[in-house]
């Protein structure tokens, strides 16, 4: 029985080492549905409103951070 038990236990240990060493990649997209990577920067236009948004996160969630800045044009 102990046998049993202690093999059990080796055999779940490479299992949870799979489990911890994935990564989940965190992005945003904007209006076109084109990803756009965290820390990255773009334009937005909402309501009629242009104003630049930082992709960042908030509470595990990939969300639109607005500057404060206006859009570049050019």
């Amino acid at each position: 029985m102990k046998k049993i038990a202690v093999f059990l236990c080796l055999a779940a240990l490479p299992a949870m080492g799979l489990a911890q060493s994935k990564t989940v990649e965190c992005y945003c997209t904007d209006s076109t549905g084109a990803r756009v990577e965290m820390g990255q920067q773009t334009c937005l236009s909402i309501n009629g409103r242009e104003f630049m948004a930082r992709c960042d996160m908030s509470l595990n969630v990939p969300i639109w951070r607005d500057t404060g800045n206006d859009c570049l044009t050019g």
